[in-house]
C-alpha cells in the first residue's frame, strides 16, 4: 500500500538522521501540496512526533488559493497574513498554542525548502510528471489526489475543497500512526 511505503520511508529518516524533512509537491503550490504540508504537521504532532519538518512546492509559484485557505478555517486553523498587497501572500497557519506553520506558494527548489535527504510527496499527476528528477530527494513518491480547483465557482466548491482536505488529513494521520518514536 502506498501509505505504508510513505509511513516506511519516514520511519527510515528518522532512524537514519534523527528527524525527517517532508515536502509536498503540485504544480502550482496553491492547493493540495498546502493541504499535504499543513495535516503532515498536525499529524505529526498529534501523534507526538516533534522531528518533522514539512514543506511545499509547486513546479511553478502562483498563491495559497483563497478556497484551499476556507476549507482549512472552516476545520478550525486561524490563518493569518500581513501581506494581503501581494499576489503571492505568505500566511501564518496555526494550530495549538505553539504549532505554526508559514505557508506560500513556492516551486519545490525555493531557498526556504530542503536541499537534501529529504522525502518528496507528489500531490498531482502533473507534479509528477513534470519533476521527474528533484536534486537532493532520498525518497520519492506520489499521493495523486483529484484537484478540487475543477469545482471552483460552482455549487459544489466549499464541499469539494473540504473532502480533499480531509482525505488528505485522514491519509496523514494514517501514515503517523505508523511511526515509532523511542521517545
Amino acid at each position: 500500500m502506498i501509505l505504508n511505503r510513505l509511513s516506511e520511508a519516514i520511519q527510515q529518516s528518522i532512524n537514519q538522521h534523527g528527524k525527517v524533512k517532508l515536502i509536498y509537491v503540485c504544480t502550482h503550490n496553491s492547493r493540495r501540496s498546502h493541504f499535504g504540508q499543513i495535516w503532515s504537521k498536525v499529524a505529526a504532532s498529534y501523534f507526538n512526533i516533534d522531528v518533522v519538518e514539512t514543506f511545499s512546492g509547486g513546479t511553478e509559484a502562483t498563491a495559497f488559493n483563497p478556497n484551499a485557505i476556507q476549507a482549512l478555517r472552516s476545520q478550525g486553523f486561524e490563518i493569518a497574513t500581513n501581506e494581503l498587497i501581494s499576489n503571492n501572500p505568505v500566511y501564518l497557519v496555526n494550530f495549538g498554542a505553539k504549532e505554526k506553520i508559514v505557508c506560500f506558494s513556492k516551486v519545490y527548489e525555493h531557498e526556504v525548502n530542503p536541499k537534501s535527504d529529504f522525502i518528496a510527496v507528489m500531490t498531482c499527476s502533473d507534479a509528477e510528471e513534470n519533476c521527474p528528477f528533484i536534486p537532493g530527494v532520498s525518497f520519492r513518491m506520489a499521493t495523486t489526489y483529484e484537484d478540487p480547483k475543477k469545482f471552483d465557482d460552482t455549487p459544489l466548491q466549499e464541499s469539494k475543497y473540504l473532502e480533499r482536505s480531509r482525505q488528505i488529513a485522514l491519509e496523514c494521520m494514517y501514515v503517523f500512526s505508523k511511526i515509532k518514536t523511542n521517545e
